[in-house]
């Protein structure tokens, strides 16, 4: 079973990511026994919803799922209405609606549009959250695309009460669409999975959400230079492999001077060591 489902997250993880709802019930039709295992791994596309309330946008995961229902960050509600679904801290809930005022404005000076949300827990000895972005394409006919980071953080508290281990894993998802005459159809996309830990000092100018979000902003840096290299280097490597800006009866002379140059080379190898005749 193992095996098995390490065989499928591989899988899943050469997929592109824009297609990921659709291959994922695919494969649990295929093995309706790793469904659970599959569901819990597997990241999927961020969906959207609007917060009857407020009037806000949020973003739906497993994090903020109960049953059926999904919790808004800014109203602490549930859509459908459900009375006893889980609910952070009155402490943990006030740093959540900071946690999201400071992401939505991170959110809006890099990627100047989409939604973020951010959804925190309780844990024994500190506290767990995720922060969510989402930014899809400008509508446009030509280019489609988006991008989607989901950021798990858990923070241990140290006995000292003066500083904290923070533990981030963050998965981005990303997938570019061109649709040009001169080009064609052209799909780009992938997803990268990273994680890091450190221990963070606590105090009024460096609070958990100062030490989480250099974390984050930190981490999506990285994958963001990663995915550049991976996937829009290469492919300009290819592009540029596969394209001449030679022209064509000039890289036919260019050949026949070779081959000329060739047979030259050919000849002078072939006359005997003591052949002295000009």
């Amino acid at each position: 079973m193992d095996q098995q489902l390490d065989c499928a997250l591989d899988l899943m993880r050469r997929l592109p990511p824009q297609q990921i709802e659709r291959n994922l019930s695919d494969l649990i039709d295929l093995v309706p026994g790793l469904c659970e295992d599959l569901l819990s791994s597997v990241d999927q596309p961020l969906k959207v919803a609007r917060d009857k309330h407020t009037g806000k946008d949020y973003l739906l995961c497993d994090y903020n799922r109960d049953g059926d229902s999904y919790r808004s960050p800014w109203s602490n509600t549930y859509d459908p209405p459900l009375e006893d679904g889980a609910m952070p801290s009155d402490k943990l809930r006030k740093l959540e609606l900071d946690a999201n005022t400071a992401f939505d404005q991170y959110r809006d000076m890099y990627f100047e549009g989409g939604v973020s949300s951010v959804y925190l827990w309780d844990l024994e000895h500190g506290f767990a959250g995720v922060i969510l972005i989402k930014k899809a394409g400008d509508g446009s006919k030509k280019i489609k695309g988006c991008w989607d980071s989901i950021h798990v953080v858990e923070v241990i508290l140290k006995s000292s009460g003066r500083s904290a281990h923070y533990k981030l894993t963050s998965t981005a998802m990303l997938w570019l669409q061109t649709n040009k005459q001169g080009s064609g159809t052209m799909n780009l996309g992938g997803s990268l999975t990273r994680q890091m830990e450190q221990d963070n000092p606590l105090s009024e100018s460096s609070p958990h959400i100062a030490n989480i979000g250099r974390m984050v902003e930190d981490m999506e840096n990285k994958i963001r230079n990663t995915l550049n290299e991976i996937y829009f280097g290469k492919t300009k490597d290819i592009v540029n492999g596969l394209r001449s800006v030679q022209l064509l009866p000039d890289k036919r002379q260019q050949r026949a001077l070779q081959s000329d140059l060739l047979e030259v080379l050919k000849k002078r190898q072939t006359k005997s060591p003591g052949d002295t005749t000009n």
